[in-house]
């Protein structure tokens, strides 16, 4: 697992002090859901995605690397996933998501696994 894994990228026009809580997610295959929190930690950024009905009200943790555009304008984040990645990503416990270096940890190996961050 990388930095670069839990950093936006700074081609994705990401303008730190952005609140992207709200905005839509879009995977690379179609829309997702919505973003319900977002962070700007150095080294360890992510966003919570609310999936609604598409996945029965399940949220996904994905590490801020995974986000390859921001509109600010559409209020919309691009991230380099499939919905089946995203779908099949590690279950979002929302107890352990911040203080918990085995479960950041565990979505990191998923998602450098799946997209070689």
């Amino acid at each position: 697992m990388t930095e670069r894994m839990w950093s936006y990228n700074p081609e994705s026009h990401h303008n730190p002090g952005t609140n992207l809580v709200g905005f839509k997610v879009q995977a690379s295959d179609g829309h997702i859901g919505k973003v319900d929190e977002a962070t700007e930690e150095v080294g360890s950024s992510y966003v919570v995605v609310d999936t609604g009905p598409w996945i029965f009200g399940k949220e996904v943790l994905l590490p801020a690397g995974t986000v390859v555009r921001v509109d600010r304008k559409e209020e919309e984040i691009h991230v380099n996933l499939t919905k089946d990645q995203i779908k099949n990503s590690p279950e979002y416990d929302k107890d352990k998501h911040r203080g918990d270096a085995a479960y950041r940890d565990q979505v990191g190996q998923y998602y450098g696994r799946d997209i070689g961050i």
